[in-house]
């Protein structure tokens, strides 16, 4: 029993306590910050939350603790804090300096719409063609299907803030027919393309499209893209299905 309770005390003793927060300087954080540089508007802290300007970003928890602030698990160093500026390091090893704002105006930002980098779809997208080859008539169909499946792609804002922007993915499918014979019906997921695209890029990409291009002797040709919700990087992927139904992949570019 003696030696049950010293574990007990040992294990206690070496337990690593949670570090206590900055109750002062978290309050002096509360209200909307703006960029002395750009003049927009940065973020605004509301309790224990910061939220962005704009509909995409993640509202996320922060803390203060020492000399820095945590956001999104990430910690940045605190430069200089006052009840009206706030000054911190980004990644880049920057220093963001930010200004409190009581003007009406810059309230605005957290209710407008900002453009999305791709095009998301709330509903079924339904397209279809006919295609002729060798005197034989053939009918393609592609149907967006979005999801509930969440993609989360970090961006960085234009202070060096990571922020977490929650997307949603896509299944695609694609049928073909000669008549009324079906040669081939089935899904796309853009995890099929894990060995045609980098896993660490479709941890944070989205199946965005699948458009037909062209049919030739090797059949029927369809590229399928898959992007980061940026909209600026992408893979495109050939999809070729022959008139037998069998399909097969290659990536096209990057």
């Amino acid at each position: 029993m003696l030696a049950s309770c010293g574990q007990q005390g040992s294990r206690q003793e070496s337990a690593v306590e949670e570090p206590e927060e900055n109750r002062e300087a978290k309050t002096l954080l509360q209200g909307i910050w703006i960029d002395d540089e750009t003049e927009e508007v940065s973020f605004k802290a509301v309790g224990d939350t910061i939220f962005y300007p704009d509909t995409l970003s993640q509202p996320t928890l922060f803390r203060v603790i020492g000399d820095s602030i945590v956001m999104g698990g990430r910690y940045y160093a605190i430069v200089k804090q006052g009840e009206n500026y706030f000054w911190f390091k980004n990644p880049s090893g920057d220093v963001v300096k930010l200004s409190k704002s009581d003007d009406p105006i810059h309230a605005l930002a957290f209710i407008q719409e900002k453009p999305r980098g791709i095009t998301t779809y709330t509903s079924v997208v339904n397209r279809d063609s006919v295609v002729m080859y060798e005197g034989e008539r053939y009918h393609w169909y592609i149907t967006i299907n979005p999801t509930k499946y969440k993609v989360v792609f970090t961006s960085y804002n234009d202070d060096g803030v990571g922020v977490d922007n929650i997307y949603y993915d896509n299944i695609i499918h694609i049928s073909l027919f000669q008549g009324a014979r079906r040669i081939y019906s089935s899904d796309f997921r853009k995890q099929q393309y894990g060995k045609l695209v980098p896993s660490g890029f479709l941890e944070q990409a989205i199946m965005t499209n699948i458009e037909y291009d062209y049919v030739d002797a090797q059949g029927f040709h369809f590229n399928a893209t898959v992007c980061k919700p940026d909209g600026v990087s992408c893979y495109m992927v050939g999809i070729t299905i022959t008139k037998s139904g069998q399909m097969s992949m290659k990536l096209l570019e990057s």
